[in-house]
């Protein structure tokens, strides 16, 4: 019996580009900027004050990438310094030219219970909870714009921001 993640590379070999719309593949752009009252820098600076968890990215040789939450013991809860991390991952994958297809995961068999809400709690007014929601929708929507078939492959929760990141992916 195929396990989980050889049935989703499998899917990754057999689906087609064509599925995908041309404004999908515009890659780098983001949704938010200054004329929205975003202030990208800020925010990155704000996020950084929450350490915790990573996520890695391991590029195979076949073209398939493997994109891990990882943050077990949180249920791989997206700390400040995730959300960037994930941003800078996908800034990789976009300029990734061999890449083929993605697989995103969570570490110890559950996807992500969301956002970690220490971090949450420390947003001090609403308009940082609106700039981080903004933050995210852009890198998001970066990683749904990917010129990749991506798979979410979801083991056990997929809780807020987990269930967000899942709505990015092709395929889930």
């Amino acid at each position: 019996m195929e396990s989980q993640q050889e049935m989703a590379a499998s899917l990754l070999k057999t689906s087609s580009m064509s599925l995908r719309t041309k404004l999908l593949h515009q890659t780098g752009l983001s949704l938010y900027n200054t004329s929205h009252g975003f202030h990208e820098e800020e925010v990155k600076k704000k996020l950084q004050q929450f350490p915790g968890g990573s996520i890695d990215l391991q590029k195979e040789d076949n073209g398939i990438g493997i994109l891990t939450l990882n943050n077990p013991s949180k249920r791989n809860a997206f700390s400040g310094v995730m959300m960037l991390q994930l941003l800078e991952k996908v800034t990789e994958l976009e300029n990734w030219t061999e890449g083929k297809g993605l697989i995103v995961r969570g570490a110890k068999n559950t996807f992500s219970s969301g956002s970690d809400l220490n971090a949450v709690k420390a947003l001090g007014t609403p308009e940082d909870g609106v700039a981080l929601c903004m933050f995210m929708q852009n890198t998001l929507t970066r990683l749904m714009r990917l010129p990749l078939i991506s798979v979410a492959l979801v083991q056990g929760w997929a809780l807020g921001g987990g269930a967000e990141v899942t709505t990015a992916c092709d395929f889930r």
